[in-house]
């Protein structure tokens, strides 16, 4: 009689991994949930698992070669920065991710985010408990009708924020050298990477985290968009220097910044960008729906049943393998 194979649910966070301990407990697997993103007491509770079903914590490449046993990854979200994807690959494993569970959450939180940036609300509220009702030190915002709304990269969750936020702004525009032209809307103006930077009002980031787009948004990327510009991103903290945004929020050449993102998360106390004056920052939570926060965990444990039944995955990431 075959072993019954098993699987770890690591960090869940606020999600209910009930969901998927039920799923895969129906599926006839037995899973345990680790609240941790501790290297040693992942790869302790892994040993046996032929599953990993991943939050934020790291799998990497000295990981994955001490679990022989495992055949698929699954990660709670559409990124996938935190698995060592060419070395699961190479190891024969198979990475799932959740691509669109949340796309209408955070393209719709985005658009409020840069509504929130150019309409000034936070400075707006700040005024009215403070008993200001003359507006006469806020900025003096510009019409959306009259801005450019820029996105890297035009996956489904920009197409969709480009598709609410078309009849609103002059423009949309869009960089992504990987998404085919019959994705591509006739609305939304395809461009080169700089000349995407230096022609939005307001630029929103839509990228997965890689070696090629860490720090994309770097100093040189800021000095590009045009003055009073406004940047989003509900993608991944590490697009963005951080140092170099500071520096173009102090220096007014950034009018605004939202983000629900940061490279280090939770972000510290003392992070400065959580209290300055011309930035929005959210927990990262522009994902959040009551039927998002259900598919993160669903998806994923529906991923694993199949890999482990000897069935395709819903939704398995697809990378070139590397030459052996």
């Amino acid at each position: 009689m075959p072993a019954t194979p098993r699987v770890l649910i690591t960090d869940a966070a606020d999600l209910d991994h009930t969901i998927a301990l039920d799923l895969l407990a129906e599926a006839g697997i037995e899973a345990t949930y680790l609240d941790s993103r501790d290297r040693g007491q992942i790869l302790a509770a892994a040993r046996q698992c032929a599953g990993i079903i991943l939050g934020y914590a790291s799998l990497d490449a000295s990981m994955i070669a001490a679990l022989p046993q495992l055949k698929v990854v699954a990660t709670m979200s559409a990124g996938f920065d935190m698995v060592d994807v060419q070395a699961a690959t190479d190891a024969g494993i198979t990475v799932c991710t959740v691509p669109s569970a949340a796309t209408a959450d955070v393209a719709t939180h985005a658009f409020a985010g840069m509504l929130a940036l150019v309409r000034q609300l936070p400075r707006s509220q700040a005024l009215a408990w403070a008993g200001d009702w003359t507006g006469a030190g806020l900025p003096v915002p510009p019409r959306l009708e009259t801005l450019t709304l820029g996105l890297v990269g035009f996956g489904r969750i920009a197409q969709y924020l480009a598709n609410i936020a078309e009849p609103v702004f002059k423009e949309v525009i869009a960089y992504d050298p990987f998404t085919p032209t019959e994705c591509w809307p006739d609305g939304v103006r395809r461009v080169e990477l700089d000349e995407v930077l230096a022609g939005s009002n307001v630029l929103s980031l839509h990228t997965p985290l890689t070696g090629e787009t860490e720090n994309l948004i770097d100093a040189r990327a800021l000095a590009a968009m045009p003055a009073g510009s406004y940047l989003v991103n509900v993608a991944r903290g590490g697009l963005v220097d951080e140092s170099a945004l500071l520096e173009a929020l102090d220096s007014g050449h950034l009018a605004g910044a939202m983000l629900d993102v940061l490279a280090q998360e939770p972000a510290p106390a003392n992070h400065p960008l959580l209290t300055h004056p011309s930035a929005i920052v959210t927990p990262h939570t522009a994902y959040r729906s009551n039927a998002s926060l259900r598919e993160y965990m669903a998806l994923p444990a529906r991923n694993v049943i199949a890999v482990l039944a000897g069935r395709t995955a819903e939704t398995p990431l697809r990378i070139p393998v590397s030459a052996r």
